[in-house]
């Protein structure tokens, strides 16, 4: 395996990670910056509020589009193990 390959491999897995990790970021981050303002706004500090919420909207995601980041892991691993044979060589 030659570091060009290595680096390739390393560059899809990467890319797998953010296509699966970012749309689970993002929502906790726009659920907290929103709640966050309304918590500002009528100035309820209350931190459960905030992590109640995050956990909804995040089994909500994952309940919608955890078929989608599953079936991207699963095409991914399968590709790299098909793979296997020509980076050894």
């Amino acid at each position: 395996m030659t570091p060009d390959q290595a680096l390739t491999e390393l560059r899809a897995a990467l890319e797998t990670a953010l296509m699966v990790g970012l749309p689970m970021l993002l929502t906790v981050l726009v659920i907290g910056v929103v709640l966050g303002i309304v918590q500002a706004a009528t100035q309820i500090n209350e931190p459960t509020i905030a992590f109640v919420a995050k956990a909804i909207s995040l089994a909500l995601l994952l309940a919608a589009a955890g078929a989608w980041m599953l079936g991207r892991l699963v095409d991914f691993t399968i590709n790299l193990y098909q793979r296997i044979p020509q980076l050894i060589s």
